[in-house]
């Protein structure tokens, strides 16, 4: 039997539920929504969460569709999904939660006697992270943004979750990531393999749906949940990220796309008044890789607008 919040799941079931968090003002139920796959057979127990900010969408229908089509009868331990884990940013159609405005995923491990994101965040931590052995955190670009396919691998964990980084696929990993309170870091904390994949963004499409399936499925292989081979790269190009943020506001145009490379100083961006006079132009600040662009076209002083990838190196499996 596997139990996790108030689902207990027999060996070869599937189950669904929600573990609760607290109670809307108007009374309905609001928590983490899991679906449970038992498999038949003994093996580890891998999380796939979604939806920790609620305008990305690719990734939580990729989950709903892996678990739809594994067999429990033949599956080699658990799969835990969370499609949607921060419900109140789903339903704003925003980053931030509706109901205190705060982005979950940078206020790990939470607070269970503050507001409903930092009692969300305490509830992962406190009821999620002890019955999984490993978590996949699944995100895009956002609504206003587009990032190169890519997973982020915390930086002083390598020992940890670079096996499951690399069975993730995509060809760039972002070492580090500076910022805290993100998913991935309570459970790192905890001894257990965690990263974050990054695909796509400022709208919905069925290839990046595709992608976050894919990389799924070769990290089941990889774990040897599933049958078959986990297919790896020969090698994978190892960046860091720096954020570039707009001096003046008014229109923005992206001069590049993500996963292209760029030299030091190559135009990336600009930014004109609605006069189509140019305000500010935004150049590459080294030789690298763009990571992320800005797609929504209002921009204001001091917005995120690109990411900058500097290549550190490469992983040679």
């Amino acid at each position: 039997m596997y139990s996790i919040g108030p689902l207990t799941v027999a060996p070869g079931e599937r189950a669904q539920g929600l573990i609760p968090v607290g109670t809307s003002s108007y009374g309905v139920e609001l928590g983490i929504p899991l679906i449970v796959v038992n498999g038949a057979q003994d093996g580890p127990v891998l999380c796939v969460d979604a939806g920790v900010h609620g305008d990305e969408y690719d990734g939580q229908e990729a989950i709903r569709r892996v678990l739809a089509e594994i067999d429990p009868a033949t599956l080699r331990g658990t799969v835990v999904g969370i499609p949607c884990l921060n419900t109140p940013a789903f339903e704003a159609a925003a980053r931030a939660s509706g109901i205190d405005h705060l982005n979950l995923n940078r206020i790990f491990p939470g607070d269970a006697e503050g507001s409903y994101s930092q009692r969300l965040a305490a509830t992962f931590v406190e009821q999620v992270v002890p019955a999984v052995d490993a978590v996949v955190d699944l995100h895009t670009g956002g609504a206003y943004g587009e990032i190169a396919p890519l997973v982020i691998l915390q930086g002083g964990y390598e020992d940890l979750a670079t096996d499951l980084a690399l069975a993730a696929g995509h060809e760039l990993v972002w070492k580090g990531g500076k910022w805290g309170g993100t998913v991935r870091h309570p459970v790192l904390e905890a001894g257990k393999p965690a990263i974050t994949i990054e695909c796509g963004g400022a709208t919905y499409r069925e290839t990046n749906v595709e992608h976050h399936m894919n990389s799924i499925r070769n990290i089941l292989r990889s774990l040897g949940m599933i049958d078959g081979e986990a297919e790896l790269r020969d090698t994978y190009t190892t960046v860091s990220g720096t954020f570039a943020r707009s001096a003046a506001g008014g229109f923005f145009v992206a001069r590049a796309e993500p996963g292209e490379t760029c030299k030091e100083g190559d135009l990336i961006a600009t930014i004109t008044d609605h006069y189509g006079n140019t305000l500010e132009e935004v150049t590459a600040p080294q030789e690298g890789i763009v990571l992320w662009v800005r797609r929504i076209r209002t921009v204001r002083p001091g917005d995120e607008v690109v990411i900058f990838g500097e290549v550190l190196g490469e992983i040679q499996p």
